[in-house]
């Protein structure tokens, strides 16, 4: 269960602002906060497991006239407001929540002889970094944890820190992963060392009772970095046993799949343009419900076409889907289909006004979208008809 956030961005919506709220940046917008399921041996898309969407509140204008002292009172004022607000009122708080409402829809799913049917790992990027999701975790055994540390954590080992103590340890073994292009780099492939150990973490505070929390970590370094590259540099913590090299790189490729999920927002923004709708805020929550499944699906057939194209379309497509593309086929192709899911990838981008004859150039996913939206009209057509015989 992958989990992450992506900020919506309507800042030309100005006459439905209480139905929408800052986003950073002078954006004005809605926050939308997912948990994908992922196959774990693969990292293929699954579905959609939980989502929350919200806005903030818009801040109050300054006082005409403030001075520079009194603003400065002001935004102590409200720091400290802030700071003490409850945690759940909190959107960190969000990571938290995504790990009870995903767990608990496996509640249950136990074996007659009280072994794991199921068993989560849940994967979060720096901002899950918080005490409250592991100690969660440890109340539940059908569940794991791997998280990329944002914080220099205490340690109990000698009172040291965390990343000088992990920092400190030999290096187990080189490994290489591929990086995907983002707008900050380009696709390349990255040298990492990897070091990996037990740490016994102090807890906050806040929870002390909930005593040290025992878990692994794993430190990755990019080496042999190209000229005009940053380097790539994880320290992730997780719940699940590194003991060996085998174990270490299964906890590295979970967490490299947290990129399906950033593929996933892309698909919502890009493919579906979730951004270009201007609708009122219970309406735009409704739009966005439909597009989401959408993006879901759309990631996920993205992926089974790039993975394993030669599989059954039954993957990907309904039997009324099927019968509507066998239908639009060309009667000269008909003869030479088989039913795979690369022959319904392209059935649907045709709908979509991909160009048969260019069969070298990639399917783009604003072309996927467009024919998924047609095929949906055409099986609606399919059914009344069928209805009215």
């Amino acid at each position: 269960a992958v989990g992450d956030t992506t900020y919506l961005d309507y800042k030309k919506i100005l006459e439905k602002r209480d139905d929408y709220g800052p986003t950073g940046n002078g954006g004005n917008g809605l926050i939308l906060h997912t948990s994908l399921a992922l196959d774990p041996d693969f990292g293929q898309p699954l579905g959609l497991l939980w989502e929350k969407l919200w806005h903030r509140q818009h801040k109050p204008s300054p006082p005409p006239g403030e001075t520079s002292t009194s603003k400065k009172k002001r935004l102590k004022k409200e720091r400290l407001i802030a700071k003490n607000r409850a945690f759940k009122e909190k959107e960190s708080y969000r990571w938290v929540e995504a790990f009870q409402k995903v767990n608990k829809l496996f509640k249950g799913l136990e074996m007659p002889d009280g072994g794991l049917l199921t068993r989560v790992i849940h994967v979060f990027d720096r901002e899950g970094d918080i005490a409250e999701v592991f100690a969660l975790q440890r109340k539940n055994k059908n569940t794991g944890v791997v998280v990329r540390a944002a914080h220099n954590r205490c340690l109990s080992e000698e009172n040291s820190y965390l990343w000088e103590y992990v920092t400190s340890q030999e290096v187990q073994f080189i490994k290489e992963v591929e990086l995907p292009e983002t707008k900050k780099r380009k696709e390349r492939t990255a040298t990492l060392e990897i070091r990996y150990c037990p740490v016994s973490i102090n807890p906050p505070s806040r929870l002390k009772k909930s005593g040290n929390f025992n878990v692994y970590a794993l430190f990755a370094t990019e080496i042999n970095v190209p000229d005009g590259c940053e380097p790539v540099t994880w320290m992730l913590l997780t719940s699940e046993l590194v003991t060996t090299q085998a174990e270490a790189s299964q906890i590295l490729r979970w967490y490299t799949y947290r990129w399906r999920i950033e593929e996933y927002h892309k698909i919502l923004k890009s493919g579906c343009k979730a951004e270009n709708y201007r609708l009122a805020g219970e309406s735009m929550s409704t739009m966005l419900g439909f597009l989401t499944v959408i993006a879901a699906q759309l990631l996920r057939m993205t992926y089974l076409h790039r993975n394993s194209p030669h599989s059954s379309a039954e993957l990907v497509l309904t039997k009324i889907q099927m019968d509507v593309l066998l239908a639009s086929t060309p009667p000269k192709q008909k003869k030479q289909i088989q039913l795979t899911v690369d022959w319904a990838i392209r059935a649907i981008a045709r709908l979509g006004g991909y160009l048969e004859h260019r069969k070298n150039s990639p399917i783009g996913i604003q072309v996927l979208w467009r024919g998924w939206l047609e095929l949906e009209s055409l099986c609606q057509g399919w059914l009344l008809h069928e209805n009215l015989k």
